[in-house]
């Protein structure tokens, strides 16, 4: 059972997300106060821990635009520099609403998607952000673009084109006029948007490149790079240009997280930027159960003690955070 696929690119721009929030709060004398002398009795927590649930959603041009593949549970220490962040298998059974657990989202907004992800990991859940995928390619455009050393030469045929999903295709049986093909030549290039979200998306390569773990590699170079282009000095002095990001930026997301609120997360995460831990629901916790009609017959993933029973979910939970 493979529950390796952590959405590290979502992990990524959060992190971009808040470097910029760190450049671009400047022009506002109270941001620049809350992040300079952060209150902490002016966000909530519990037992000295910030939680907040980061979702990923492909958006309006894509088939299940709403559906938030990458769920992650980002909890921050607020008395000690700690960031764990938690991924969840976004194929996890909810029997509380009979879907999986990324449809809460496209359910119930973020205070659905909210309570489904404290039911499964027993833990207060304070605020909530979903970023749409749409706008990571305008983050990497504004930016000028990015530079990356591809490893491997690579081609994937069956790259899905966006709005095409369910295009018939004219009676054709393979479907092939809903995708394209791609092909990445190894070597140092600088990617605009558009590029560098097929480098990341590609998971039909031909060879090595098709993996999983590949794919992730890939992410994590495209990380890199808007980290790298970020702290930038050209682009982190350059007001017009850090002014440009933040309004993609801002256009892309959605949270209830207020601007003093995210000014004083903010530089929580700056201190804690070198004590970032990751982890994923450990495989021995969860069952892959047969696709029966109780799961409508679906690949799913429930808790190992049994339908709805997260508890040993809750414990280990509980260990990691403390």
């Amino acid at each position: 059972m493979t529950l390796k696929k952590i959405g590290l690119v979502l992990v990524g721009i959060v992190i971009v997300f808040i470097a910029i929030l760190f450049v671009f709060f400047r022009p506002q004398i109270s941001l620049a106060k809350n992040f300079t002398f952060p209150d902490i009795s002016k966000i909530s927590s519990f037992e000295g821990r910030t939680n907040i649930l980061i979702l990923g959603k492909a958006g309006k041009d894509h088939a299940g635009g709403d559906l938030t593949d990458t769920m992650i549970l980002v909890s921050l220490s607020i008395n000690s520099p700690n960031i764990a962040m938690v991924s969840l298998p976004r194929d996890l059974w909810i029997a509380q609403i009979r879907a999986k657990i990324n449809s809460s989202y496209h359910y119930g907004g973020l205070s659905l998607a909210k309570s489904n992800t404290e039911l499964v990991l027993g833990i207060p859940v304070h605020y909530g952000l979903v970023l749409d995928f749409s706008g990571f390619k305008d983050i990497v455009d504004v930016l000028g673009g990015i530079s990356v050393n591809v490893e491997n030469t690579f081609t994937d045929n069956l790259y899905p084109i966006a709005g095409r999903e369910n295009d018939l295709c004219d009676g054709d049986i393979l479907f092939k006029c809903r995708y394209e093909s791609i092909t990445f030549t190894s070597g140092l290039q600088t990617m605009d948007g558009a590029t560098a979200l097929e480098f990341v998306r590609s998971r039909h390569a031909e060879g090595t490149e098709g993996t999983d773990i590949a794919r992730e590699a890939r992410q994590q170079k495209i990380i890199g790079a808007i980290e790298n282009k970020i702290m930038d000095p050209k682009v982190f002095l350059n007001f017009k240009k850090d002014l440009a990001v933040w309004k993609v930026v801002m256009a892309s997301i959605e949270t209830d997280i207020s601007s003093d609120g995210g000014a004083i997360l903010a530089r929580k995460v700056f201190d804690s930027m070198k004590t970032i831990n990751k982890y994923l629901i450990p495989d021995e916790l969860l069952v892959n159960p047969k696709p029966l009609a109780l799961y409508d017959k679906q690949y799913v993933f429930i808790p190992k003690l049994g339908n709805g029973k997260w508890s040993d979910v809750h414990k280990w939970v509980n260990e990691i955070l403390k």
